[in-house]
């Protein structure tokens, strides 16, 4: 397959999880944490499929796309290793959805990172929250369910027990 069609389907499998999260969240309250700006594309989609909620958003630097760009109040910038554990405390248990988009490309260190910042991300969670990642997990507390059919094998879907 090459590089472009893997790319699409990618894409795909990330908005059909990201729909989905926001009919499953719909109607409940809590926040929504997004994990890896990049160029603001999912965080742009999260603002429409998730009118009204609070986003908080988390990265090194900012490279979006100016349209894209979260309130200062909302952007946390810096190393996921500084910024994951204080809002892991901030927002304990209040996120309703995470959506953690943070792989680089090599898929042993990306899934390295998302195991040591997994932890973050469940503890931000409400019972019943919904954590989208682009890599596997396999973390206490979490359940692994089956992404949506539309997304393929491209993205992980947990919900906190």
């Amino acid at each position: 397959m090459s590089r472009i069609d893997s790319f699409i389907r990618r894409l795909e499998a990330q908005r059909a999880c990201l729909d989905w999260a926001a009919a499953e969240i719909s109607g409940k309250p809590g926040l929504v944490i997004e994990c890896g700006l990049g160029n603001g594309r999912t965080y742009d989609h999260l603002r429409e499929t998730c009118p009204g909620r609070d986003i908080y958003v988390f990265d090194r630097e900012i490279n979006a796309h100016p349209d894209c760009i979260p309130p200062a109040d909302r952007m946390r910038l810096g190393e996921f290793s500084d910024t994951l554990p204080e809002a892991a405390r901030r927002f304990a248990a209040q996120a309703v959805l995470v959506h953690a988009d943070t792989g680089t490309g090599n898929a042993q260190a990306s899934q390295a990172r998302a195991a040591v910042w997994a932890p973050y991300w469940r503890d931000m969670l409400a019972p019943g929250g919904l954590l989208l990642s682009d890599q596997p997990l396999a973390l206490d507390g979490l359940i692994a369910m089956p992404p949506p059919a539309a997304s393929g094998w491209r993205y992980h879907v947990f919900r906190r027990g």
